[in-house]
């Protein structure tokens, strides 16, 4: 009888020590568990605060463009109307020299 009663609390010991190993690995996965909660909280942080002040950026910067005036579209209005009309003047007055330049030489031959 004392054998099968040192075997039961044997029994008994390893089921207890059993079960402080799961709940100690119980422990270890919800700590280990917590901790990657919280990493992954601080970068999720991190990245809202990045994406916040990018927003804010682009809302200053498209709030700039719209009020800033665009002071090299009128300049470069202006020249481009410049230049149309001198290149066309000069087209027409080389087409007219042309033109002369071949009445000239029907002149020449026919004289």
């Amino acid at each position: 009888m004392s054998m099968n009663r040192l075997d039961a609390m044997g029994r008994e010991a390893r089921d207890r020590v059993e079960e402080i190993m799961n709940s100690t690995r119980l422990n270890d996965f919800l700590h280990r568990k917590e901790e990657e909660d919280k990493q992954k909280n601080c970068i999720l942080w991190i990245l809202a605060i990045i994406g916040i002040v990018a927003a804010v950026a682009a809302i200053a910067y498209g709030v700039y463009r719209f009020f800033t005036p665009d002071y090299l579209e009128d300049f470069e209005d202006d020249f481009e109307d410049d230049f149309d009309d001198d290149f066309f003047e000069d087209e027409e007055r080389s087409e007219a020299a042309d033109k002369a330049d071949a009445e000239e030489k029907e002149e020449k031959t026919e004289e």
